[in-house]
């Protein structure tokens, strides 16, 4: 079976290489420059960019041709093709990949999830469709599966400032300026499939605190890892991590860092600290 998934799911190139999984680009453009490659040089560049300049970025949803493309490989391979994309909520790569199974004479061996996630819950989506497919589940159960999983994902954030929220149309300039003038730190989410606010927080470590609040509401699922998210530099996202780990008794071998890309991290801005964790029930 081909496991396809976009560049949002901030897989990099080495590691969906290594899984057996296909990425489809979205193309970000920024100024005049183009990033549609997942790897670490590739998030610096951007991140370094965004910082530098005052325009926002815009992004390109997959082609439905890039899709078709793959669905002819498996075709060739005689092979069912799994597409987890991004939340439609946040992108129209779900309905590209809809399109070209549409198009496709492989159509019936084509099937589309809409993941509900985006960046981390995604990959993790992703990475767990590849230990299924390991044991020869079809891609119906497969996506069952992958349906009660995503419920019991939580993934949430705090940005060290407005500013790109701000560039992005999200919120008014003036509620930026002053936002940070008070050191605001906005705490975010993705629930239901689309970014949302989660919480306002004055300054970076109250702003970490709603992360902690949040582990301790729900149940951690302990078979699998917490996440640590960063953007950019892994100053700030280290020694939260470090604190984390102490105060609730979590190893090294049961945690995990995981670099936040450019299709989610333009909104986010490049000193984004965020928890990523499996639940044993669903999230309300």
């Amino acid at each position: 079976m081909m496991i396809v998934t976009d560049t949002a799911s901030d897989i990099f190139e080495d590691e969906a290489a290594f899984m057996g999984v296909e990425l489809v680009p979205l193309d970000i453009m920024l100024g005049q420059s183009h990033f549609i490659r997942n790897t670490p040089a590739e998030f610096d560049r951007f991140y370094n960019a965004l910082k530098g300049g005052a325009d926002f970025p815009t992004t390109s949803q997959p082609a439905p041709e890039l899709y078709r493309a793959l669905y002819e490989q498996a075709k060739q391979r005689n092979e069912d093709v799994l597409v987890i994309a991004l939340s439609g909520e946040l992108s129209g790569t779900v309905e590209s990949a809809r399109m070209a199974a549409e198009l496709s004479d492989w159509k019936d061996h084509v099937y589309v999830m809409d993941s509900r996630h985006a960046i981390t819950s995604q990959r993790l989506l992703v990475e767990e469709a590849v230990r299924l497919r390991e044991q020869d589940l079809p891609a119906e159960q497969i996506i069952s599966r992958l349906r009660e999983y995503g419920r019991r994902i939580r993934i949430c954030g705090v940005l060290d400032s407005l500013e790109y929220l701000r560039r992005g149309g999200r919120i008014p300039a003036a509620l930026a300026v002053v936002g940070d003038i008070l050191s605001i730190k906005p705490v975010v989410a993705v629930q239901e499939g689309k970014l949302t606010s989660f919480g306002k927080a004055r300054g970076m470590k109250a702003g970490q605190k709603f992360l902690r609040k949040e582990f301790e509401r729900l149940e951690r699922d302990v078979r699998w890892k917490v996440c640590f998210l960063y953007s950019q530099g892994r100053k700030l996202v280290d020694e939260f991590a470090n604190d984390f780990m102490s105060r609730y008794g979590i190893a090294d071998e049961d945690a995990r860092f995981v670099q936040i890309g450019p299709v989610i991290g333009a909104h986010l801005g490049p000193d984004c600290v965020g928890l990523a964790f499996v639940a044993t029930g669903p999230v309300d």
